[in-house]
């Protein structure tokens, strides 16, 4: 064996020890998730619950906007570690860039009109949405400086202390009696806070001295990635809402037993954040070698086929019990079809492959083909809400089901046609 293929088994053997590692830290993280989740559920009657969806499919729909931002600097990070470097300023560029377009969208929110649309009675759930965005710039730049520099223990107590800081204020607002619409909504806020735990850590990461990208190609490439996450946030946190928008009307009793599901199919996905951010260094450090690309395509190809067998083994399943667990989470009033729950389960399943194969071309700082493959699955949802025949909730299971399809088609293109070994030096800004 080569000293090549040697390096590249090294590199896959410690990927895989450390997704090992951070393997409880997911767990942990989606139990506290479910478990918050169900429990505003039960603790708020139905007609807040409406408005405390919302909130939550803002504000984590932001946060989803935002994570592109710990793979960007989870790819300085792990570019700056092959010359034993840190991460230079273009990293607080990158975080600065983030935050300010999450205030942005926040003091949109402001805007009497949107505002009272979006939180009737309930205007101060705004501000709420402006600060945990902000914060969640911060949380995900650290993030990406700690999986970066492979500080694997710190990056996983962090991924566990987001839902765990939320889980225990709602504990305590429980014990008070306290948990109305807005304490709530803190409660839910307060976990993206959790970065303030880690501040010691991460600023060890960076070395302010060294330069790195300018402002003008931090600004460009962030926007694209942002953009391209906002568009991903659409099929997934803010389906609903989408939904609502190109196809309203329908039973809403059925309508909201399917989003209801979605939420369980979904909530696993918000996590699946920390494993790109894995595979960002993953590919930086394979792609330095013909060894190492050989053998990162070939783990590709066999991921994804893979992914297909457990979208369909996923669709199987619930069909099978998918109504039962539905009804056993959320009360014997949400009553949802078997084929409904299946075809959630596999757009589930196939955007968890999409979202690791756009880490790829995050690593090559290829910010423009993440834009262009999120556009296509966002663009294939809101073609076929508007043209496929039928209730509005045949078309939401529809356009959910097929849009990740398209969507894998062209990142595995993207991925797989045209790569040379140092793909990570062609990025967007000088390649294309």
């Amino acid at each position: 064996m080569s000293v090549t293929e040697e390096t590249a088994g090294g590199v896959v053997r410690d990927t895989h020890r450390t997704a090992g590692k951070l393997g409880g830290s997911l767990l942990a993280s989606i139990v506290l998730g479910y478990v918050l989740t169900v429990a505003c559920a039960r603790l708020l009657p139905p007609d807040q619950y409406a408005t405390f969806v919302t909130f939550w499919g803002l504000l984590m729909g932001l946060g989803s906007a935002l994570s592109p931002l710990e793979q960007e600097l989870s790819r300085q990070s792990a570019v700056a570690a092959l010359t034993g470097g840190l991460a230079g300023r273009g990293a607080l560029r990158a975080v600065a860039t983030a935050a300010a377009v999450a205030a942005a969208f926040g003091l949109a929110l402001l805007v009497p009109p949107v505002r009272d649309r979006l939180f009737p009675g309930y205007g101060e759930l705004a501000l709420v949405v402006l600060a945990g965005g902000v914060a969640f710039a911060c949380q995900f730049g650290i993030r990406g400086l700690l999986i970066g520099q492979h500080q694997v223990k710190h990056f996983a107590w962090l991924v566990v202390a987001e839902p765990a800081v939320r889980a225990l204020v709602l504990g305590l607002l429980v014990l008070a009696t306290a948990y109305r619409l807005v304490p709530l909504a803190l409660a839910v806020a307060a976990g993206s806070f959790a970065w303030l735990l880690f501040v010691r850590q991460g600023w060890r990461l960076l070395d302010v001295r060294a330069e790195g990208d300018g402002w003008p190609v931090t600004i460009r490439r962030m926007l694209m990635l942002l953009l391209g996450a906002a568009l991903t946030a659409s099929v997934i946190t803010g389906y609903p809402a989408l939904v609502g928008l190109l196809a309203p009307g329908g039973d809403r009793g059925r309508l909201g037993a399917v989003f209801a599901a979605l939420v369980i199919a979904r909530l696993p996905l918000t996590l699946v954040g920390p494993v790109q951010s894995l595979a960002v260094p993953f590919v930086v450090r394979l792609s330095t070698s013909e060894a190492g690309w050989h053998r990162l395509r070939r783990v590709l190809l066999l991921g994804t086929f893979a992914s297909l067998a457990l979208a369909a083994l996923g669709a199987l399943v619930g069909l099978l019990i998918g109504p039962w667990a539905v009804g056993f989470v959320y009360g014997a009033g949400y009553q949802v079809d078997g084929w409904a729950v299946a075809g959630l389960a596999w757009s589930s399943v196939l955007l968890v492959p999409m979202q690791l194969l756009t880490a790829v071309l995050v690593a090559r700082a290829q910010a423009r083909r993440v834009l262009i493959t999120w556009t296509v699955v966002a663009a294939t949802a809101s073609v076929l809400l508007l043209a496929v025949p039928g209730d509005t909730v045949f078309r939401a299971v529809i356009a959910l089901a097929a849009a990740p399809m398209t969507g894998l088609a062209v990142v595995l293109a993207f991925v797989l046609v045209n790569s040379s070994i140092m793909a990570t030096n062609h990025s967007d800004e000088t390649a294309e």
